[in-house]
């Protein structure tokens, strides 16, 4: 009787993945690992465009842009909810950042593709799928997979340079995009679309990121055009220029900066 007591009375491994407790976590929250699950797919497509090992680039770069919008659409509809025919529902739509790189991925589906496109959304996936993988391992439990702990600890380490990467890539594809419509890569109307979907990054309430890069772009060049080497021309040239992109900011950011906080 004794052994028998000890036998059934011991306890169960410890350290070993809680295969479970997982299989729970992904009944519980199906749409969190379903867009988990895309974002990794982003990731093995833009994979498959820079090194087109798997098949054609060019249909690699338009599944980015529609797993991207796949994703965009379950954010919305997580902080959202139901389509609502009503203004208030189409101002609180217009105010996500969900709802922008939904439209980022409609500009683009319909434009000759461009590496540059894709490094927003390569680089969005790949810092929310670090932070739910983190999730992930902690369910199968703490000592769990240590190396990928640790690329995703650098991940998270680097997040701000990536959200700042991400904001000078979201501002340069602005030019770039007048140059794509000039080149007939894109239709002419694309910078205009382009300018509104930059003008509501701008004036983001939750996300910063574009307005601080306008800011550092902005006294970088107006820096340079003090520099006693710079020549008049060119001093003149930049400062035309930051003032027409002045000029272009919505004002009311600029008149509510307490949003910022």
């Amino acid at each position: 009787m004794a052994d028998s007591t000890t036998t059934n009375s011991a306890p169960p491994q410890q350290g070993g993945p809680n295969f479970n407790a997982l299989k729970e976590h992904f009944i519980a929250h199906k749409i969190d690992c379903g867009l988990w699950a895309i974002r990794l797919l982003v990731f093995l497509f833009s994979f498959g465009y820079f090194i087109p090992i798997f098949g054609q680039a060019q249909s690699a770069y338009y599944k980015v842009l529609i797993a991207n919008a796949a994703i965009s659409a379950l954010r919305l509809h997580q902080r959202l909810g139901r389509v609502q025919l009503s203004r208030q529902f189409l101002a609180e739509l217009i105010q996500e950042d969900s709802a922008h790189y939904l439209f980022y991925s409609l500009i683009f589906l319909y434009v000759a593709p461009a590496t540059l496109v894709l490094i927003p959304v390569l680089l969005f996936a790949i810092l929310h799928a670090s932070s739910y993988s983190l999730t992930l391992l902690d369910t199968l439990g703490q000592n769990s997979w240590w190396g990928c702990r640790l690329l995703i600890s650098f991940v998270e380490f680097q997040s701000l340079n990536i959200l700042r990467l991400v904001s000078l890539s979201e501002i340069i594809l602005m030019p770039y995009t007048v140059i794509m419509a000039l080149s007939g890569k894109a239709g002419l109307l694309t910078p205009f679309i382009y300018y509104n979907f930059l003008s509501q990054r701008y004036a983001s309430r939750r996300n910063p990121y574009t307005r601080n890069m306008f800011r550092e772009l902005r006294v970088m060049f107006e820096n340079l055009a003090k520099k006693p080497r710079t020549p008049e021309i060119i001093r003149t040239a930049i400062l035309g220029i930051v003032a027409f992109v002045c000029k272009l900011s919505p004002q009311t950011v600029q008149a509510t900066p307490q949003q910022q906080q």
